[in-house]
């Protein structure tokens, strides 16, 4: 199996998995769901199925070689040019950095090839969407990166329908996820699909993991657009800040630049993309986030001071912005150094 020619499937009644680590890219992008298919054939086993994973990581390049940002060099067996079909699963693991099309062409070219004939279902984990959009495989399609790649995705993709939100979703028989962890809720999904509910949970509790994460079920993005300082957001980012706990209409904040409401809201929504009144109130969202994330203060409080109304308006606006509600999100994101008390853990769900 190590003279460099093509392998097949040696045992044809498991799922062979290939996961193609790509150079660059943290290692809970590749290990991750290795990991997860990888318990998947203990599980199988152990319950007296023979129908379990033949998982093999493969590098994209034929010198076998794939450095992590890490700095942690793998050497794999094989490059993923050297497997011939049957594969059930391809799944292509990173590649946040610019894809340089040259050292991979000869992947792409091959990845390419791989088509319903030949392979039952093709994946990707966080910047390994942009890998199968350069062999044409996400044309057209619905797909998902890291929140942070979503927009050069586009850019550079345009016939790729991106969704930022998702943890990973699926057009057909591709599949793409999010960011790093996202792979693992992936794998797991996957697993479910090809052996049931009862096998996956087996596997995410041996890796203690959620099978479904509760109460929040999308990446969460920075919610407002990026904008230059100089603009009129960057100009009025410290008195928003200062003023968020009060009523900001349209005509008070134009009142404050000295300029016309018409005028204002005209170049606000070039600059940045949004309307005044919905970049606001992401503001609000974002604003009471670092609060539920740092700070002690009751939702109730934030609630008025992000000027989000009470705890009935705030947990309607996180809903639609993040799909989750205010206690939850405090719950999974507050910060690692604090133990929660008791207090915490029985907050209402709000």
């Amino acid at each position: 199996m190590n003279d460099g020619k093509a392998i097949t499937v040696n045992n044809q009644q498991k799922k062979r998995v290939v996961i193609v680590a790509m150079s660059g890219n943290m290692l809970l992008n590749f290990a991750g769901p290795a990991d997860v298919f990888t318990n998947a054939d203990k599980c199988l086993s152990l319950s007296g199925s023979k129908m379990g994973y033949d998982v093999l990581i493969v590098s994209p390049t034929l010198n076998k070689k794939v450095v992590t940002s890490t700095g942690i060099e793998i050497s794999c067996q094989h490059s993923a040019m050297e497997i011939t079909t049957p594969i059930d699963t391809v799944i292509v693991a990173g590649n946040d950095n610019q894809l340089q099309k040259s050292a991979y062409a000869d992947f792409c070219n091959w990845l390419s090839f791989v088509n319903e004939s030949n392979t039952r279902r093709i994946g990707s984990v966080c910047g390994g969407a942009f890998v199968l959009a350069e062999a044409g495989l996400l044309n057209g399609k619905k797909a998902t990166t890291h929140w942070q790649l979503s927009e050069r995705l586009k850019k550079e993709y345009p016939l790729v329908e991106v969704n930022t939100n998702a943890f990973y979703t699926n057009d057909g028989r591709i599949y793409t996820s999010g960011g790093v962890s996202s792979g693992i809720d992936l794998a797991l999904a996957l697993v479910e699909e090809d052996h049931g509910k009862d096998i996956a949970v087996q596997v995410a509790r041996r890796l203690v993991f959620y099978l479904s994460r509760p109460g929040f079920q999308v990446q969460f993005a920075n919610l407002l657009p990026v904008y230059e300082s100089s603009n009129l957001a960057g100009k009025l980012h410290s008195w928003f800040s200062e003023n968020l706990h009060q009523p900001l209409d349209i005509i008070r904040i134009a009142d404050h630049l000295n300029m016309s409401p018409r005028n204002f809201t005209r170049v606000f929504h070039k600059q940045t993309g949004l309307p005044p009144a919905k970049f606001i109130e992401k503001l609000r969202v974002e604003t009471a986030r670092k609060y539920l994330e740092n700070s002690d203060m009751s939702l109730e409080n934030i609630a008025e001071k992000c000027g989000l109304g009470g705890l009935v308006s705030m947990r309607r606006t996180f809903l639609r912005h993040l799909m989750i509600t205010p206690s939850d999100y405090r719950r999974a994101f507050r910060t690692s150094l604090k133990t929660p008390g008791i207090n915490d853990v029985m907050q209402p769900d709000l």
